[in-house]
């Protein structure tokens, strides 16, 4: 009995977990949308995406001091963590700035390419890393070869479908990986769009 209790306990638990991810990673997915609404009205979406990132900011100092904001502790109590357990979940604002400064800083054409890099690579580096990957990576921190493979194919598919340029879809590909294996925390999130961005441009200026 105490058996098939234990085994309900963790099932729940893995279910927990599973539905964590896939919350969290479904919000890094949907920014992929942003250069899309950029290219219509793009400083709109920027002034929007400053408002939102001020907005939770607030409203995860609110929900420290023991304050819950409807929705919005609700959603970051699903997708924190354990390591951000009580304390400030800095994923969505580091997510957020990280758009900003490819949007600010580059050509559209090469923000978006980090943008998807972002938004395609390192999510669904997370899942394929947490729910396929057995093999871990020295150093990174627990990330694994299938999430980094993941990622690979990920930012190539996007980059390719923006630029039609197999070389240099590679490329970016290949320097995606190398920084999403990198154990930045929730710091990629600021990382990977800029510099991604930049080496699009780069290489689309070489090649």
């Amino acid at each position: 009995m105490q058996i098939d209790i234990n085994r309900g306990i963790l099932a729940r638990q893995r279910l927990n977990y599973i539905f964590k991810e896939l919350f969290r990673k479904s919000i890094h997915i949907c920014s992929s949308f942003v250069p899309f609404f950029l290219g219509i009205a793009y400083w709109p979406v920027i002034a929007g995406l400053v408002i939102l990132v001020s907005f939770y900011s607030v409203c995860e100092f609110l929900r420290l001091k023991g304050k819950t904001i409807p929705l919005i502790s609700k959603i970051t109590e699903i997708a924190a963590r354990k390591r951000d357990e009580n304390k400030f979940v800095l994923g969505p604002v580091t997510l957020v700035f990280g758009i900003l400064l490819a949007a600010l800083f580059l050509p559209l054409d090469c923000a978006r390419v980090g943008i998807f890099a972002l938004s395609f690579g390192d999510g669904f580096a997370s899942l394929g890393g947490k729910f396929i990957g057995k093999i871990t990576i020295p150093g990174a921190h627990g990330k694994t070869v299938a999430g980094s493979l993941t990622c690979f194919t990920a930012v190539f598919i996007a980059t390719f479908c923006c630029c039609h340029l197999c070389l240099v879809s590679l490329l970016v590909a290949i320097f995606a990986m190398l920084i999403e294996v990198l154990p930045l925390a929730d710091f990629d999130n600021l990382l990977i769009p800029i510099s991604i961005g930049f080496i699009f441009k780069i290489l689309t200026g070489l090649l």
